[in-house]
């Protein structure tokens, strides 16, 4: 299985998902989707209950239900039941809910979604764009936000061919990368910038230029690891210090030119709130 991991939303309700591209079926978290549906204080229990009564009535469905590393609130991966749409359907039968036939038309048009982005992969971009400009975002910004995706993309790629472990190593080879390039690691930037360290995105709350100097750091370590063909862990952590010192350096080098630092604590939140206030005294 080669896995594409994504959140999708129903009803401003999280749905964490993967994308088997080996199948090119859509996977879900079972116990998200038991949320959405119930509305439970505890969907955990919820399902539980649901599948202990199911394997009593002999149904094949937890049966045939997989089980995929998924990222949880406290930031750490495990093992979470998930399920296709087309036992997802079946397990809505199961569960009485007024949302049960909205929900099904969402899973059609997820489902719809994905293969036309695989037979047009602009489709996706094109779709962030709309959903950054939704949010207030200026085009700009929103330019520079799928470019540094991409990027990120290219290099995760190259990790993968490269035996870099996911999660774990990635997360600590991330980390790396934005402490050479801003002297602060994602974690302590987010809470330099006051925000929910589980929930937030760093980079959604980026400004340009930092946007800009963390694609720099990316993609220059990409480049090392490549040129110098760095295999496992250790190498390309070395890789990814020298590619976000490459970052670092032009960093630093703008700031005392420039007078200012790039690195700000301003983010989207706050600049959202003020753009509104603005709006009511107008």
């Amino acid at each position: 299985m080669t896995p594409e991991t994504a959140i999708k939303l129903f009803e401003s309700k999280k749905v964490r998902s993967v994308w088997d591209s080996a199948s090119e079926k859509w996977y879900f978290s079972i116990v998200d989707v038991v949320d959405v549906l119930t509305g439970s204080p505890n969907p955990r229990k919820y399902w539980s209950v649901l599948k202990t009564r199911l394997i009593k009535e002999g149904s094949q469905l937890t049966t045939n239900c997989s089980q995929l590393k998924m990222q949880a609130a406290d930031g750490k991966y495990y093992l979470t039941d998930v399920a296709d749409s087309e036992q997802l359907l079946r397990l809505i039968q199961s569960i009485p809910s007024p949302k049960a036939e909205p929900f099904k038309l969402w899973l059609a048009q997820v489902g719809y979604e994905r293969l036309e982005e695989i037979q047009n992969p602009e489709l996706a971009a094109k779709r962030m764009r709309e959903l950054y400009k939704a949010k207030g975002y200026s085009d700009e910004w929103i330019e520079k936000r799928v470019r540094g995706i991409a990027i990120r993309d290219e290099l995760t790629n190259e990790w993968k061919k490269r035996g870099v472990k996911e999660h774990l190593e990635y997360a600590i080879l991330t980390a790396e990368i934005s402490r050479a390039t801003f002297g602060m690691t994602p974690s302590e930037y987010k809470e330099f910038k006051s925000l929910d360290k589980r929930n937030d995105n760093l980079r959604d709350h980026m400004s340009d230029l930092e946007l800009i100097f963390t694609m720099l750091g990316e993609a220059s370590t990409t480049e090392i690891a490549r040129n110098k063909d760095a295999q496992g862990y250790s190498q390309n952590l070395h890789a990814a210090a020298e590619g976000g010192a490459v970052a670092g350096n032009a960093r630093l080098d703008l700031e005392k030119k420039s007078g200012r630092t790039v690195s700000s604590r301003d983010n989207y939140k706050e600049i959202t709130e003020a753009a509104k206030r603005k709006k009511l005294k107008e």
